[in-house]
């Protein structure tokens, strides 16, 4: 990783009311997830010396005012080494200050682990908030919410297969599923200043049991578009007095068209699913 990365100057970090202000003020609550495969992208760009930060320049210079957050897979750049975090580095620099930076990093260790992995992501990289698994308890969380404005953005129920598994498995004494207890207990850890929640959008006919849980928090929402999850059924559910959703879209973004007109392609979905929240928001009188 380059040196370069602890001397960025950039002022990124978002509190609450800058969130809601910035939602507002771009009539959105989208947030692109820029997992950005080598694989995928398009092939013209396989010409440049660093094609992956060139894809993501381009998609930021196409759609920053349409969308509220940027969240960057963590894997897709660990994936490349070196010059994987260059590219992420180049990119973290390219995203306009006030627009907020999850770091999809699902970290989730414990002691001097989490604490190092809390200096990287916050103090080194500058991301505004990083996603985490809670299933180590409060000490996989804790050293991430001793940095002032910064988020923790915690799994609650998500929308893959294997939630089955274990996040939906309900307890013989008091009827809860696992996910509700990781809800209740978890506020107890941190506040809506710093604490969001993800909450996968194919699960939308939960998201209003969960909101009744956690009525003041903001849940970070991927799976609409490429995955089935429906943005109004979304809404219905999990929209707050101050909005409290941060939908997310990658592929269905990103990856709009493969040819050289993928930014202009990026541009034209974005700006649906912004129309869409312009919408919604303006019906629930929040804008």
């Amino acid at each position: 990783m380059s040196a370069n990365f602890v001397h960025l100057e950039q002022i990124k970090n978002v509190n609450r009311e800058a969130l809601y202000r910035n939602i507002k003020k771009k009539k959105s609550f989208l947030c692109i997830g820029l997992d950005t495969d080598i694989a995928k992208i398009p092939q013209h760009l396989l010409e440049h010396p660093d094609p992956i930060y060139e894809f993501n320049t381009a998609i930021i210079n196409a759609t920053h005012d349409l969308c509220v957050a940027y969240k960057p897979n963590i894997a897709f750049y660990e994936a490349l080494g070196v010059s994987g975090w260059l590219s992420l580095e180049k990119t973290m620099s390219d995203i306009p200050d006030g627009v907020f930076t999850i770091a999809d990093a699902k970290r989730g260790d414990i002691g001097n682990t989490s604490s190092k992995y809390a200096h990287a992501f916050f103090d080194v990289m500058d991301f505004d908030s990083i996603t985490l698994s809670p299933y180590m308890g409060k000490d996989s969380v804790s050293p991430y919410l001793e940095y002032q404005d910064k988020w923790v953005i915690i799994l609650a129920l998500t929308s893959n297969q294997g939630a089955m598994d274990f996040q939906l498995m309900q307890d013989a004494t008091d009827n809860k599923r696992l996910f509700e207890k990781v809800l209740e207990r978890s506020q107890e850890w941190g506040s809506p200043d710093n604490m969001m929640y993800v909450v996968g959008a194919t699960q939308a006919s939960m998201i209003g049991d969960i909101r009744k849980i956690v009525p003041n928090h903001f849940f970070l929402v991927p799976g609409v578009g490429a995955q089935g999850g429906d943005l109004n059924e979304v809404a219905k559910y999990g929209l707050n007095d101050h909005c409290g959703l941060l939908v997310n879209s990658s592929r269905g973004i990103i990856y709009a068209s493969s040819g050289e007109d993928f930014a202009e392609a990026a541009r034209e979905e974005a700006l649906k699913l912004q129309k869409e929240m312009e919408r919604i928001l303006g019906e629930a009188k929040l804008i």
